[in-house]
């Protein structure tokens, strides 16, 4: 697919499949997924300034998160309504709140560019790793910016740079020169669209934010082994599947055994997977 071919609809319609489709691999691996986690999701939470009684806006949810960190934030006078296209994944998130007995979250199925929500409903909105993957970036942060409060605050993260961000980018790296696949259009959605200095504070400033502050940080991907991280990314990396959809299983095989080549450098005297991933979040004041 080249530029002029990419199709919003059409690549909506792709995602949506393709996150149903690693669903339940998230839910096997959510409690790895948020060990390395939590912490974006409670800097999201200070930074929104999120406490007890507020109403707030998760978009792009997936299983749940930041959504279920700002439920028990807000406590019981308060409320979270979270927003995602992959039923697949709602469901996850649906079961996670009824375990943790938090009856004050609601998910909907809605995609992050249709968004409808009325002005000024809500005292804050986040959106964890999902705004990189939107296709109408600008009509979503149009959305959000109405939403909000004046003086309410969004704030997203999104995953660094290739070279800074290993713990993502090394298995797509790998996937893509095994494959010998082009780069994405540059009007696509991709992992790492969002990187670029200056790229997400400049789409907050056009969306009409002001008090645009951007902080870096580390996530620490820590796995027991190389095969468990391997195992890992072929049970949660939905584009890295679809990378895979039409070719054989030998190439597959060829493309994870030379991603546990690469990795060997990261694995310590313990035998243990550790790779440092830089995290950028991004904050704006209506």
């Amino acid at each position: 697919m080249d530029a002029k071919s990419f199709d919003p609809e059409q690549y909506k319609a792709g995602q949506q499949q393709q996150w149903d489709s690693v669903a339940a691999g998230w839910s096997k691996w959510w409690p790895t997924i948020e060990g390395f986690s939590q912490q974006v999701s409670d800097r999201i939470m200070d930074l929104a300034g999120i406490g007890e009684g507020q109403t707030i806006l998760d978009v792009a949810t997936g299983i749940g998160e930041p959504a279920v960190t700002a439920a028990r934030r807000v406590g019981p006078a308060g409320k979270v309504i979270a927003t995602d296209h992959s039923e697949g994944m709602l469901q996850i998130a649906r079961d996670r709140a009824a375990d943790a007995g938090l009856a004050n979250l609601e998910f909907r199925g809605v995609d992050g560019g249709s968004l409808n929500f009325e002005e000024a409903a809500f005292d804050a909105v986040t959106c964890r790793w999902g705004l990189m993957f939107m296709p109408d970036l600008e009509a979503a942060m149009k959305a959000i910016h109405q939403s909000l409060k004046p003086g309410g605050w969004f704030v997203t993260a999104v995953w660094g740079p290739p070279e800074k961000a290993t713990g993502i980018s090394i298995a797509f790296g790998v996937a893509q020169k095994v494959l010998d696949l082009p780069p994405p259009p540059p009007d696509a959605p991709n992992m790492f669209k969002l990187s670029p200095p200056g790229t997400l504070e400049a789409v907050f400033a056009d969306a009409g934010f002001s008090d645009v502050a951007q902080e870096t940080g580390i996530v620490e991907f820590d796995f027991e082994s190389v095969a468990e991280y391997i195992s890992f990314m072929q049970d949660i990396a939905a584009p890295i599947r679809l990378m895979l959809a039409d070719k054989p299983p030998e190439k597959a095989q060829e493309v994870w055994t030379t991603l546990a080549a690469a990795l060997q450098k990261y694995v310590g005297v313990d035998g243990r997977l550790r790779m440092s991933t830089e995290n950028i979040i991004v904050s704006g004041r209506k």
